[in-house]
């Protein structure tokens, strides 16, 4: 397995300024006019922290950040639609996303924490991840939050916690994904205890130096940056230790397309399409190889030894 880290040079940085139109792709492309959406306003997010600080060891980019826009206006929330560039704009009817997270199962302090409490107990530190989704898609963001491991110390897990399993919100009456029959809500997803304590993994309220907007999955969201990106779930309100390995929405859906692992992984393919080459949002007519774990195989390929990952996807 290659141990890959790519940290080319910060000057490859695509400047936040220079917003790259898609809707005037559409429009070229015969697919209708869709106007330029702003930047929306994030509510009901967190807003202590910032601005965080930039942590200097994720501080290089791959081929250059993902422009802002791109990032809050191209985003899979099924539980309000499954099209992407609408989410943010119906997003915005949603008036109670969750204010407190729980933390429970086997750990010697459950407690449940307000939003901003989190922030205020852990602090914000930036880093710029790469960011994969299963459908070839790929995109480099600075993500503010702070390692999960932070808060997993806090709650003292016991020694037979071997999986952590996390819930998303469950509000049918404002996210008319939910009351849908398509899928078993809320969104569940899970990591190995050890995948969860790896520095790389983040409990995320903020992105670009700013408050999570909704259509991100603000308050607190996850971001697992070597796994596809459904692994890292929005909107979280409990987090549970179990000993048991947790079923997923995805593995529950479609256990015949999606795996617990999820990693990143180009010789793996998805059933229905390969995962070999990724298209970076903004940038769809080139195509660039996809990395093993993401480029993150250095620091996480060591939890995988003597798996076959062909099996364990």
């Amino acid at each position: 397995m290659a141990q890959t880290f790519c940290n080319p040079s910060e000057n490859t940085v695509t400047p936040e300024t220079r917003f790259w139109n898609r809707r005037s792709i559409l429009k070229a492309l015969g697919l209708g006019l869709i106007s330029t959406l702003p930047i929306p306003k994030p509510l009901f997010s967190v807003q202590n922290g910032f601005p965080s600080n930039k942590n200097s060891d994720f501080s290089e980019t791959f081929n250059g950040l993902t422009e802002e826009k791109l990032v809050t206006n191209y985003n899979n929330f099924y539980e309000f639609t499954t099209d992407k560039k609408e989410v943010a704009e119906i997003v915005e009817d949603w008036k109670n996303p969750p204010q407190t997270l729980e933390v429970a199962g086997r750990v010697h302090r459950p407690r449940t924490f307000g939003s901003e409490e989190l922030a205020d107990l852990f602090g914000l530190e930036q880093r710029i991840y790469r960011f994969r989704c299963v459908e070839a898609w790929s995109m480099v963001v600075p993500w503010d939050g702070f390692p999960l491991r932070k808060l997993l110390d806090q709650v003292q897990p016991l020694g037979n916690a071997k999986f952590v399993k996390f819930t998303s919100f469950l509000d049918p009456e404002a996210a008319p994904g939910q009351r849908m029959g398509h899928y078993p809500w809320p969104y569940v997803e899970g990591l190995r205890l050890d995948e969860a304590m790896n520095d790389l993994t983040l409990m995320v309220g903020g992105v670009y130096g700013k408050p999570l907007p909704k259509q991100n999955g603000s308050p607190w969201r996850l971001i697992v940056p070597w796994k596809y990106g459904f692994k890292s779930i929005k909107s979280i309100v409990r987090i549970e230790l179990t000993d048991k390995m947790p079923a997923s929405l995805w593995m529950s859906a479609g256990p015949s397309e999606y795996g617990f692992y999820a990693n990143v992984n180009p010789e793996v393919d998805h059933p229905r399409w390969s995962q070999k080459r990724e298209r970076p949002l903004g940038n769809w007519f080139d195509k660039v190889d996809t990395l093993m774990f993401n480029g993150y195989s250095d620091q996480v390929g060591h939890l995988y030894q003597g798996m076959d990952l062909n099996s364990f996807y």
